[in-house]
């Protein structure tokens, strides 16, 4: 009887320990009846884990019950595209044929479609047909009631620009707020001061239908432990220096049709590129006033106004096409390309690549973590100055959200100097994360330095708290946007044609591409290899030459799998001539006419990573 008494007690203790270790969350438990929110996302765990936390933390206290967030991760933003589309498409059709209405076969393509114009009836198509059309059409983009259709998702949390503004021309996303009812002190203050401005260097931060929530840079992550393996003394400050050489075989990269982000770095590679020609040219200082002029005359591409000479635009198509060389030779000395951009600074971390692109917190991250603390440990991070952008990841509301007034909600704790705390503040500071710290840039203006008091004010209280001082100039993200110069004419237009064109370029003629890299680099090297460089670098000439006029119409123009399959073709081609005339061109000098001679080559070029083609690792 005791003893069984006592076991009793023990199992009483157990149980109760759960409940005297409980720490308050300054919210009661959810239960059967409070607020759901479904929210789809490419943010890690860290992120979900915080804004569900001190979100439903915050809806408790201002609106009397806690919220469950069910986060939906199912990769990067190009596959959360593929399945929102697909959900809306199979949701949409049901309630359509629920109607009485016949679906078309080409019914998705007509409510997705990026151009429809219900006001403008194409030549050849009929009046029935086009009226079904429109029909269908407006059907699908005027209804926004969770009732008739909905993907059962409430908000897209995560991504870039490029992606808000594809899910908006989808038809995926509407606007959270009518024009002009933007709750106060979200985007503005009550004085009309901007917190959240519309874009900076280039990129949009907000639009009706998305928000920017957080900043970001793209730049290089580097291992130092690598590189003094491999004889490279200076850590790379641009772009252009993951092209060396020494570098083969040894960086990570990541997919771009994959990673919507590291579409966008190569995009800004490209960009840069165009600036160098066009002050090269010496049209530099002169740029913002003939980008004007441009825009102003609204002339087909290519073609100048009056006051602008054609040099300037040769100098701009000159940058394109360097800026395309420049991604190869990058893509030449990859190790691998990764459908997850993440894994690129955990691999520079650990050393399995000795550097890498990545997006700024997730190179900050990584190098905090493997340094363990040390300042001066293995791994870092840098945005080349000048060389990149300010991106926002943006929140939008999709349409037919099932928990509207509650998303509605999630976006403004989001935009709220509350949400925007969760971002930069240190792990238990008041208002900061409870677990994680994120590590990331808040895009809202009164966290930055400013001539502004108010602001300036602001920023200073909350230094004290953040991670970072978001005041030095490596870390001000409203200093970097004003920093990078960028016109959208240049590059802007290809962002899709580049992920396609850097798959066929890099990644599936990549094995020939690396083959040819290393003949070149065995035969003393770019310089000596002029010819075998030209066939390298040529751009596809099927179905048509690739230039900077025809590759904004390419996409529209070609399928897109069509253009894969004849651009792959060629590279696969001409880098097996690459390699074949790098070998003719093998002086006697060079590594390969060294090899041909019985001599190994010298230290010095062995340490250069001009080696023979046997001892250069074929990595996949």
């Amino acid at each position: 009887m005791v003893r069984n008494l006592a076991i009793l007690l023990v199992l009483a203790a157990i149980l109760a320990l759960p409940f005297a270790f409980r720490q308050e969350t300054g919210a009661r438990e959810w239960r059967p009846g409070d607020p759901v929110l479904v929210i789809i996302t490419p943010h890690n765990e860290a992120i979900r884990h915080e804004f569900g936390l001190a979100f439903s933390d915050w809806h408790a206290r201002k609106y009397g019950a806690p919220v469950k967030v069910d986060w939906r991760n199912i990769g990067g933003a190009t596959e959360i595209m593929r399945y929102l589309t697909s959900e809306f498409t199979s949701s949409f059709r049901a309630w359509w044929k629920g109607q009485g209405q016949a679906w078309r076969p080409d019914g998705a393509a007509i409510i997705l479609s990026r151009v429809f114009d219900p006001a403008a009836r194409p030549e050849g198509v009929a009046d029935a047909d086009w009226a079904a059309q429109r029909e269908l059409y407006l059907a699908f983009r005027g209804t926004d009631d969770a009732k008739k259709f909905s993907s059962q998702i409430d908000l897209l949390f995560g991504g870039g620009s490029y992606d808000g503004d594809n899910a908006t021309r989808l038809g995926l996303l509407v606007p959270p707020w009518p024009a002009g009812r933007i709750p106060r002190g979200l985007v503005a203050t009550e004085s009309g001061e901007e917190l959240i401005p519309a874009g900076l260097s280039g990129d949009t931060w907000r639009t009706e239908t998305y928000y920017g929530t957080t900043v970001s840079t793209f730049g290089i992550c580097w291992n130092r432990d690598r590189m003094r393996a491999q004889g490279i003394a200076r850590a790379p400050a641009q772009w252009a220096d993951l092209a060396d050489p020494r570098w083969f075989g040894s960086l990570g990269l990541a997919d771009p049709t994959k990673s919507g982000s590291i579409a966008k770095a190569f995009e800004t590679i490209v960009q840069v590129e165009c600036r160098k020609a066009v002050e090269a040219a010496g049209f530099g200082p002169l740029a913002d006033a003939y980008e004007e002029q441009i825009r102003a005359a609204k002339r087909p591409a290519g073609q100048m106004p009056a006051g602008v000479p054609a040099e300037y635009q040769a100098a701009v198509e000159t940058g394109w096409v360097a800026g395309l060389n420049l991604i190869q030779q990058i893509g030449a000395n990859a190790r691998y390309f990764t459908d997850s951009a993440s894994k690129v600074p955990l691999d520079v971390g650990m050393g399995n690549a000795a550097a890498g692109l990545c997006i700024d917190f997730y190179g900050r991250f990584e190098a905090e973590v493997s340094n363990g603390g040390r300042t001066n440990g293995a791994m870092a991070y840098g945005t080349p100055r000048g060389g990149s952008g300010v991106s926002a990841d943006p929140i939008s509301l999709l349409r037919g959200a099932p928990h509207r007034e509650t998303a509605l909600r999630f976006i403004e704790f989001a935009l709220s100097e509350e949400g925007q705390k969760l971002w930069c503040y240190r792990v238990g500071t008041p208002g900061g994360p409870q677990k994680y710290a994120l590590q990331r840039f808040p895009i809202r203006r009164d966290f930055y330095p400013s001539d502004d008091p108010a602001f300036q004010a602001s920023y200073e209280r909350h230094r004290r708290y953040t991670t970072d001082d978001l005041g030095q100039p490596n870390q001000d993200m409203y200093r970097l946007a004003h920093e990078f110069s960028y016109h959208p004419r240049w590059s802007a237009g290809y962002y899709g044609l580049f992920r396609d064109l850097i798959r066929a370029m890099c990644m599936d003629s990549g094995q020939e591409l690396r083959a040819a890299w290393r003949a070149i680099l065995a035969a003393g090297g770019p310089e000596k290899c002029p010819r075998a460089m030209a066939a390298l670098g040529c751009l596809p000439q099927a179905p048509e030459p690739l230039t900077w006029t025809s590759g904004l119409s390419m996409g529209r123009t070609y399928d897109r799998l069509d253009l894969l399959r004849e651009w792959t073709i060629q590279y696969r081609a001409q880098y097996a001539e690459a390699a074949r005339l790098a070998r003719t061109e093998g002086g006697p000098d060079s590594p390969t006419g060294q090899a041909r001679g019985g001599q190994k080559p010298t230290a010095e070029q062995a340490r250069g990573g001009l080696k023979p083609p046997a001892e250069q690792e074929d990595r996949p």
